[in-house]
Parts: C-alpha cells; sequence; structure tokens
C-alpha cells in the first residue's frame, strides 16, 4: 500500500470519526433538549389558576436542582408551577404574580450567584411594588463565610419592603443542612414525588494516578489526579461538571472540584492545589487527594452536572478561556471537548506565578497552540516581571480584540480564584464590553464562572 492511500485511508477514518462524533454530540443535545421539552410538559396545567413561580438564583446547580424538586413536588400536589432563574424574571411577571418561591444561593461574601447578578443589579436596585404577592425564600449558604446567605437575607429584605407577604419567615440552609431542606421540601407535599436518583448518591473511586505539576514552585503543590469507578463503568459527564468529595471527618461538609477531563480520557482527572494550615496540617480534602491517599486507596464522590458552566449553547460559538491557578481544570477539559470536536476557534488567557514552574500541563496546552485548537494563547505569570501582571491586566491590554471576538458571537468561560482573579477579569470585561453589553451576554448565556 503506497505512502498515498494510506494517507487517504486516514484522512477518511478521521474524518468519520469526526462525523460520529458529531452525531453523538447531535444526538445527546436533543437528548437533553427533548428531556427539558418533557418535564416543562408535565410541569404545565390546563388550569386556569395562575402558576406559582419557583424562582433559582444559582451558581454551581444546588439551588436549580432544589427550584426543580420543589416545581415537581407542587405539580404532584396539583399546583401549577413555572420554573425560571432569577437573570430572566423581569417585574411585570413577579409583579402579576399571586405566589413565588425562591430558592438563593450566596456567593462569596454575601453576593448574588451568577444566575442572578444582572436580576440583583436591575430589579433591587429599584422600587417595585409587590403587595399581592406571597412569598417564601429559602436562603442556601455557608457558615464559614461572615455574610452568610447574604443574598438570600438581602432577596428576603427587598421582598418584604416591596410589600409582598411572607408564608413563613426566610428558611436558611448551612452547607445542605439536610434538616434545613426537609423543612422546605415538607411545605409542598409529598417528598417521595421527588426522591433523590441512586445515580446522584456518593460511591467509591480509585485513585490511579498523582502527579506533582509544579515543583520547585514558590506556591502550593498542584497534583493532577486520575480516579476510575471501584465498580462498574465509567459514568458518563460533561466538559464544566464537577465532582463532589465526601470527607469521613466532615461528612456535612462535601468539597467541590471541577473536572479536568472528558469520559473518552478513561479517567476523572482533578488539579488539587495542596491547602496547608498555619499550624502546618493540611487542608482535610486537599490532603486526602494529595497526601493521604495512597494508589490504589479509594475516596467516596460522585458526580455534579454544572450546567450553567457547560458548554449547552455554546458549542458553535468562538470561545474565550479565562482562568488561573487549579482553575485550568475546567478550562481544560472544555478544550479537550473542542479539540475532539475540531472547533479551533478557542482563545486561552491564563494566569500563574513563574512560567519556570507554574506552567500547568504545558505540553499539552503548547500543543494545542501548535495543532492550531489555540487559535490565540495567553500565558501571564506575574513573578516573571519586575510589576505584578495578572490576566485581567491582559484582557485591558487585548480590548481591542476582545470586543472583536465578542462582536463574532464569542462565549467567555471563566475559572478559578474569586478574589482576585474572578473579580478583576470581572471588572475587567465590564470596562471593555461596557456594563449594559456584559449584562446582555450574562442573560444570553455567553459569560459563565466556575469560580470559587
Amino acid at each position: 500500500m503506497t505512502e498515498a492511500m494510506l494517507r487517504t485511508l486516514g484522512a477518511g477514518a478521521t474524518a468519520t470519526a469526526y462525523a460520529a462524533l458529531c452525531l453523538a454530540v447531535y444526538a445527546r443535545q436533543r437528548r437533553q433538549r427533548t428531556a427539558a421539552v418533557r418535564e416543562a410538559a408535565a410541569l404545565s396545567t390546563d388550569s386556569e389558576t395562575p402558576p406559582t413561580l419557583v424562582l433559582f438564583a444559582s451558581q454551581t446547580g444546588q439551588a436549580e436542582t432544589i427550584a426543580w424538586q420543589t416545581a415537581r413536588q407542587l405539580r404532584a400536589a396539583g399546583t401549577p408551577v413555572r420554573v425560571m432563574e432569577l437573570n430572566a424574571l423581569d417585574a411585570a411577571t413577579l409583579a402579576s404574580a399571586d405566589r413565588a418561591l425562591f430558592v438563593a444561593s450566596t456567593y462569596g461574601e454575601g453576593d448574588a450567584p451568577d444566575g442572578a447578578s444582572v436580576f440583583a443589579e436591575r430589579m433591587m436596585d429599584s422600587p417595585v411594588a409587590l403587595s399581592s404577592l406571597r412569598y417564601a425564600v429559602l436562603a442556601l449558604g455557608d457558615r464559614q463565610y461572615k455574610n452568610f446567605c447574604g443574598f438570600g437575607r438581602a432577596l428576603d429584605a427587598w421582598l418584604h419592603a416591596a410589600g409582598a407577604r411572607r408564608d413563613f419567615e426566610c428558611l436558611e440552609v448551612d452547607n445542605s443542612d439536610p434538616a434545613a431542606l426537609a423543612d422546605w421540601q415538607a411545605r409542598w407535599g409529598d417528598v417521595a414525588a421527588d426522591q433523590e436518583d441512586p445515580a446522584d448518591a456518593f460511591a467509591p473511586w480509585r485513585l490511579t494516578t498523582r502527579e506533582l505539576l509544579n515543583a520547585g514552585s514558590a506556591g502550593a503543590p498542584v497534583f493532577q489526579l486520575g480516579l476510575v469507578p471501584q465498580s462498574g463503568a465509567m459514568p458518563h459527564w460533561d466538559s464544566g461538571d464537577l465532582i463532589q468529595i465526601a470527607v469521613a471527618s466532615d461528612p456535612a461538609r462535601p468539597r467541590d472540584y471541577s473536572i479536568a477531563s472528558l469520559p473518552a480520557d478513561g479517567e476523572l482527572q482533578l488539579l488539587v492545589r495542596q491547602e496547608q494550615h498555619p499550624d502546618g496540617t493540611l487542608g482535610t480534602a486537599s490532603g486526602l487527594l494529595t497526601s493521604t491517599l495512597t494508589l490504589g486507596d479509594s475516596v467516596a464522590l460522585r458526580l455534579r452536572p454544572h450546567r450553567t458552566f457547560r458548554l449547552d449553547g455554546n458549542e458553535t460559538r468562538p470561545l474565550i478561556l479565562i482562568g488561573n491557578g487549579t482553575g485550568l481544570a475546567g478550562l481544560r477539559a472544555h478544550l479537550r471537548a473542542r479539540a475532539a470536536a475540531g472547533r479551533n476557534d478557542n482563545w486561552l488567557v491564563f494566569g500563574e506565578r513563574q512560567a519556570a514552574h507554574d506552567f500547568l500541563c504545558r505540553e499539552e496546552v503548547e500543543a494545542w497552540q501548535s495543532s492550531g485548537v489555540l487559535q490565540r494563547l495567553d500565558m501571564v505569570f506575574s513573578r516573571d516581571q519586575p510589576e505584578r501582571l495578572y490576566v485581567q491586566h491582559r484582557l485591558l491590554q487585548s480590548a481591542d480584540q476582545l470586543r472583536i471576538w465578542l462582536d463574532n458571537d464569542a462565549a467567555v468561560y471563566v475559572c478559578g480564584s474569586l478574589q482576585g482573579m474572578a473579580s478583576g477579569v470581572d471588572a475587567a470585561l465590564k470596562q471593555i464590553a461596557g456594563p449594559a453589553r456584559w449584562a446582555e451576554l450574562s442573560v444570553a448565556g455567553r459569560y459563565r464562572r466556575d469560580v470559587y
């Protein structure tokens, strides 16, 4: 067989594989759209009674999940319902409603989550008359933060000040406290109407690989971990999804981590920075993953769909991927998905300390650049020059190009630390695009974040 024939066969095989991948992606998207339509239809009713609004303000998806559970309970009890994200809600819809249930997460130190940021800016700063509305608020938070349930409390106070009448006092939930969630569920009908899917339960996964990625770094060690199910086949997840690790010493506080791989890679990969407390002890979850576990040991985890950070709806758009540190995990999974789909309209802006020690996954990133998967790559190393430079500075330096990408319908994904990076990036992007346009991008799902 000649070399030309081999090349032809290779090209044909590549085209066939790509076509199969596109068909699989299309089929999955169609299944997701069909499931969403069926769920909406199942919740709809011919009743002339105005529907109860079930509204969610979510960041990682927990509030959204609880909102849909609540809606299914209400529908099973015969109550018509309408489920919406807070960013999709307008003043007229809220003012005309008889009843609304709010499931509201808090982000960082009391901020609105991304799923409610536009609502908070556009509606909660303006007077609204809601005297005909009855409402209840389920506020999700974490007492480790100073402003526990800050956004949920602010939302409740705003509704009350607007004349709305509480069904009961704001119900606050500390880190998914089962008793508080059961209290909420018990108010809306038969809890059995929405039992947890067994697939959502924690299961043992075995640690197969662990590699230090930043030897010699001035920062804390970063490890790449590989895990596989203790038994059974590799489950499905999408790029952008999370996992939760259950820690035996603190079972009430599972830890979220961004997934850095795809199921086709044969293992679930994480990028984990080892946390060290002032007394020298390691962080509970990061210490377990990076030190305590030995290869072959198992850890309890479960997959968490992170719908607000998936590519859903943005598969055909150019992508601007921005992050720092272990935030490369979520961006890396997206880039692997883009490479598999043959998409090369990707721009990565990534920051760390020093190129010599902290260029995480360097070979893979540079291979994406050489092969054209990355149309543009901006690595920003803060300590490789006298002045401190961060990703937000590079964005401002590249403002003209960024506007061109946005004009070409690009979506923006941000993954990494909330303090410093994410807040700085958010301010830079608003400055470059303008606050009004940036709000429109958020509502359209073209600005998505997985920050912590």
